[in-house]
């Protein structure tokens, strides 16, 4: 698989790679096994970018990346900020409790520095009083990550991250639902050397094209219990959309995109045909997902008049629908 430089790390990550949030079995059970058959997956297709969060299963997600065996060469990335026992209400965003949550996820993890910490959805305001971006950098100094970034929940949360000199890349919600990104991010963090981590590609799995109006998830799943952002943002579960019209939206697609072409890699496709873009994180259950996730690298880019049609549908028919700050 072809890899791309993420921004100023130099790391040169694949084009797909691996989502762990399901590894917490935040998306319902995943045995041990299970989750061993999609690492193991992961590294036999190349998929050499693994991100992951300590609040995926209260520390599972990590823990399962960490004593899994064939990891030499993978970038994992981990996230922090969101753990109510260290940040209680999103609150003491402070330099002694940032070290304390990452040296929790560096022992879990494994090894003596992480490859990449990113702040996980922290609050805007802490965002632009920016002292936390001080601390990042402090702590980078000191060894305990190589580098940092931010995964953030819109435009203006991205934007007040790339204020940051420190800040070495940005995960983003960035998909055929929500497109803004596109022209009021992309180019400025390549101009910076940001990289792009795009998260919630598939719109929590939506644009697989593969559900129907009575499709339900499991009690424990975040598309049952958040699908109207009961329990955290509207915008993480289904990138905003209510779940219906999400679905009527996804039918819609289906009749703009060329036949014989899979929903899910069209969607994977024009992520990637963003230059910007540097990976692409979509959670899967089975490894079969992420093989057919990954094929979506081998297709050809998508034409300009359809991605300009596609720019205007999303105006018109997607953006009006959206709930929670794009």
């Amino acid at each position: 698989m072809d890899r791309r430089r993420l921004g100023k790390t130099g790391y040169e990550v694949s084009e797909i790679g691996l989502g762990t949030w399901q590894l917490g079995e935040s998306f319902g059970p995943v045995s041990d096994e299970a989750a061993r058959d999609i690492l193991r997956t992961a590294r036999s297709l190349d998929v050499n970018f693994w991100d992951t969060a300590d609040v995926y299963g209260g520390g599972q997600s990590e823990r399962r990346i960490g004593g899994f065996a064939d990891s030499k060469g993978v970038i994992v990335a981990t996230k922090l900020g969101r753990d109510g026992d260290i940040f209680p209400d999103k609150t003491g965003y402070n330099r002694r409790n940032i070290k304390l949550s990452l040296t929790g996820s560096l022992k879990r993890l494994g090894g003596e520095t992480l490859d990449l910490a990113q702040l996980h959805t922290i609050p805007t305001e802490v965002l632009r009083d920016g002292e936390v971006f001080s601390i990042m950098d402090d702590l980078r100094d000191e060894g305990l990550m190589r580098h940092w970034g931010a995964s953030v929940e819109n435009v203006e949360e991205a934007l007040l991250a790339l204020r940051a000199e420190g800040c070495a890349t940005l995960q983003i919600i960035f998909n055929l639902f929500r497109q803004d990104y596109a022209e009021a991010v992309l180019p400025k963090a390549h101009a910076q050397n940001v990289g792009i981590i795009v998260r919630l590609p598939l719109a929590s799995g939506l644009l697989t094209g593969k559900w129907n109006k009575d499709t339900t998830f499991a009690a424990t799943d975040h598309r049952n219990f958040n699908a109207n952002g009961e329990k955290f943002n509207v915008g993480e579960t289904f990138s905003g959309l209510p779940f219906e019209k999400g679905i009527e939206l996804a039918d819609q697609l289906k009749q703009m995109i060329p036949a014989n072409y899979p929903l899910a890699q069209f969607a994977l496709r024009w992520l990637l045909d963003h230059p910007a873009v540097s990976t692409v994180i979509a959670g899967v259950t089975r490894p079969a997902q992420l093989r057919d996730n990954v094929e979506a690298t081998k297709r050809d880019p998508i034409g300009p008049a359809l991605i300009e049609e596609l720019k205007g549908w999303y105006e018109d028919k997607v953006k009006p629908n959206i709930r929670g700050r794009i």
